[in-house]
């Protein structure tokens, strides 16, 4: 994919952060420029998540730095970053099961509740399937229903980078699909994603660029074609 501007919406540097007496990420360096997709390649307890949360501003830095559009965003409490423009769709959807479709999208649009009528229309527009279902509650909806309602819930909070934890785990491969494209035009319409995901060739194919996680450490990074055609890629996350 053609890098759409070179100006840097996220910075992470340095960055340490540790639960009790373990390091869960040792000195990250990562970028996202405006206009990108980023994904982050690694197994489980690569440090995905706590990134992704650390980021958001859930977890508390040991060392480094995060800037946000060019300003630091350390200590900043996470309901400050989402109303500056950030949102976490996490991992497992993070819907609230027995709310509505409808009543879950207006949660997104909480502090800017004065569009959310606007908001909501046009994210009905991009999921004919959520108009549809706007009165039901959420835990009748598919895994897939319930990802694409949680994506939803994040465009209504007017955001500028949207972290996505895991889309597609638990999916058909059918929904996978669509799940994929759903960020492609997500993405087509501005927003800069960063995403995690389990599915590294889905996700590489979709992406600008990647950065490879082992235990909290940055071992690898590149542009997707480039991280698509490492040998060492290939064998650990592509059977090939």
């Amino acid at each position: 994919m053609e890098q759409k501007t070179d100006m840097r919406i996220l910075q992470v540097q340095g960055l340490e952060v540790s639960y009790g007496h373990i390091q869960a990420l040792k000195g990250l360096d990562l970028e996202i420029m405006k206009g990108e997709i980023v994904v982050l390649v690694g197994a489980n307890g690569a440090g995905k998540t706590t990134l992704m949360e650390t980021i958001l501003g859930v977890n508390k830095v040991g060392k480094g730095d995060i800037l946000y559009k060019g300003k630091s965003i350390l200590g900043k409490p996470a309901d400050k970053n989402v109303r500056d423009g950030m949102f976490l769709v996490p991992e497992g959807r993070g819907v609230f099961a027995w709310m509505t479709v409808k009543d879950n999208l207006l949660l997104g649009a909480h502090h800017n509740i004065r569009q959310a009528d606007e908001k909501m229309k046009a994210v009905f527009e991009s999921f004919p399937v959520l108009s549809e279902r706007r009165d039901q509650v959420a835990k009748t909806l598919s895994g897939g229903e319930r990802q694409m309602l949680a994506i939803a819930r994040a465009l209504m909070s007017s955001p500028e980078l949207i972290m996505i934890d895991e889309p597609s785990i638990g999916l058909a491969p059918i929904i996978v699909n669509d799940i994929f494209e759903i960020i492609v035009n997500l993405n087509r319409q501005g927003y800069s994603i960063l995403l995690s995901e389990q599915n590294v060739y889905k996700a590489l194919k979709c992406a600008h660029r990647g950065y490879v996680l082992e235990t909290g450490n940055l071992v690898l990074s590149g542009t997707a074609e480039e991280l698509l055609n490492n040998p060492g890629i290939r064998e650990a996350y592509l059977g090939a």
